[in-house]
């Protein structure tokens, strides 16, 4: 049986977090990669969206870790522990935290990635505005610029299509200006 059919009839084809039945899909949980159902949990888009940083942290959807934290699935325990320590400064996940009981070899799983650590932030691409940008997107500069190394001048106003956003920083985006492929600073760019 798939992957997929064990995790689907494990969790009733429900989230296994959120308890959501829309777009569902596997997921690995880090930084584990052998996909079996011991190390991965069937989860919505939301979900994986935000546990992956790809989308802002939303305080009212992980109410759900209230249920999902006393799952006996070793997996969804992990996951809901590491989300818990996201939203650790807020009280109603300090409490939880405090209630959570993980084994040694669960818990240790769990700080495995060091993600208990870090800050909730979540860190993305937006424009001068604070709109979200994605992959694929137009925007159009809100000042003019030198390009460095190049006697290009990118005018206010000038249109870039199908940007790249740049991986490691949240601050710059890739497009293409006369042919010519440039970094660009977000805070200089208004998504169209």
């Amino acid at each position: 049986m798939s992957i997929e059919k064990v995790l689907a009839e494990r969790s009733n084809n429900k989230c296994e977090l959120c308890t959501s039945t829309e777009n569902l899909s596997v997921y690995e949980i880090p930084p584990h990669s052998s996909r079996n159902d011991y190390d991965s949990i069937f989860i919505c888009e939301k979900c994986k969206q935000q546990l992956d940083k790809k989308e802002e942290l939303d305080s009212k959807h992980w109410q759900c870790l209230n249920e999902s934290m006393w799952s006996e699935v070793p997996a969804v325990q992990v996951v809901s522990w590491r989300m818990l320590n996201r939203f650790r400064n807020e009280t109603w996940a300090s409490e939880k935290i405090d209630m959570m009981y993980l084994d040694e070899e669960n818990l240790a799983w769990a700080k495995e990635t060091g993600d208990h650590e870090n800050s909730a932030e979540v860190n993305l691409h937006k424009d001068a505005y604070g709109v979200l940008l994605t992959d694929g997107d137009t925007v159009v500069l809100t000042k003019s610029l030198d390009v460095k190394g190049s006697s290009l001048n990118a005018k206010l106003g000038t249109v870039v299509r199908n940007i790249h956003l740049v991986k490691d920083n949240t601050e710059q985006i890739e497009g293409k200006i006369e042919g010519q492929t440039i970094v660009i600073l977000t805070k200089y760019l208004r998504k169209k």
